[in-house]
């Protein structure tokens, strides 16, 4: 995390968040590694800088839902250490070949609308804005309570994570939408309160790596290890220079997207790391960007 701290804070002068800032999250991506939100929505409660809306995108649409819904963050915690990932993690072939993923996803979605009570954006206290991908067209879908006020949130984020190759996608009125972490940064980048209040990207980053110890892998743990290899890539895209100063980068050492059996341990410490470098650098970015 130091390196990744350092270089955000490189050059930055210290100081508090301006008097009654407030700014629209976008929690980009992450998978299972998701604790690191929490902890980065922990720091932004302490500082009280979150306006009425958030932006989920991927794996961070589960933490931005909750959130939306009411939960707390020691709650959010306690729900993301005691769940087992794994339960979520399919191999079916059948999917794989005819709905592009080897989950088809329902188990997740129906212990997601558990979690929100069956939820739809219009029962929500927040404004949440929920990105998923078409893949036909490569543009991004929004659901949120202005364009689908009577959809199911779990739905949406089920949406939201159609990683290829491992959640099949999921179809709605016609589009095939898969993750919404596919996006272009810019995708992302726009008004979603409305007045001008200032954004910030938060965006998850591990290391690239693996196991190197087998030279041959059976299929379902050789297309796991190939979507950790791309959605790992995916989290080292390019920030453009006009974004930078509204990014805050969470390095998450060796840990993947898809580190489907985390312990507590390691759970914990993602929470620690999106705490810790969310209260680190955004209030160097505020004070001198005014983000």
């Amino acid at each position: 995390m130091q390196a990744a701290t350092d270089q955000q804070a490189d050059h930055l002068q210290g100081g508090a968040p301006l008097s009654g800032a407030r700014l629209v999250p976008i929690l980009a991506g992450g998978g299972t590694r998701l604790p690191a939100h929490v902890g980065v929505l922990r720091t932004l409660d302490e500082l009280g800088v979150i306006s009425t809306h958030l932006v989920g995108v991927s794996g961070g649409s589960i933490v931005a839902g909750l959130r939306a819904a009411g939960w707390s963050t020691e709650a959010m915690q306690e729900l993301a250490t005691s769940v087992d990932f794994r339960r979520f993690r399919e191999l079916d072939l059948w999917q794989l070949l005819f709905r592009g993923g080897l989950s088809s996803g329902d188990g997740f979605e129906h212990w997601m609308d558990r979690q929100l009570d069956g939820a739809r954006f219009e029962d929500l206290a927040l404004d949440l804005h929920v990105v998923a991908t078409d893949v036909l067209s490569g543009e991004p879908v929004i659901f949120d309570r202005a364009r689908a006020p009577r959809m199911r949130v779990a739905q949406a984020i089920r949406c939201s994570m159609g990683i290829p190759l491992l959640f099949a996608y999921k179809e709605y009125e016609g589009r095939l939408l898969i993750d919404g972490s596919i996006l272009a940064e810019e995708a992302l980048r726009q008004d979603w309160a409305n007045d001008g209040t200032p954004l910030c990207s938060f965006r998850l980053r591990a290391r690239p790596g693996g196991t190197r110890s087998r030279r041959h892998l059976p299929l379902p743990d050789y297309l796991q290890a190939l979507i950790r290899t791309f959605m790992t890539s995916l989290s080292h895209e390019f920030v453009q220079d006009a974004f930078w100063n509204a990014t805050v980068i969470i390095d998450t050492n060796d840990i993947s997207p898809l580190e489907f059996g985390l312990g507590p341990e390691v759970k914990h410490e993602l929470y620690r790391l999106g705490y810790e470098t969310t209260r680190t650098i955004l209030p160097l970015k505020m004070a001198r960007y005014g983000v």
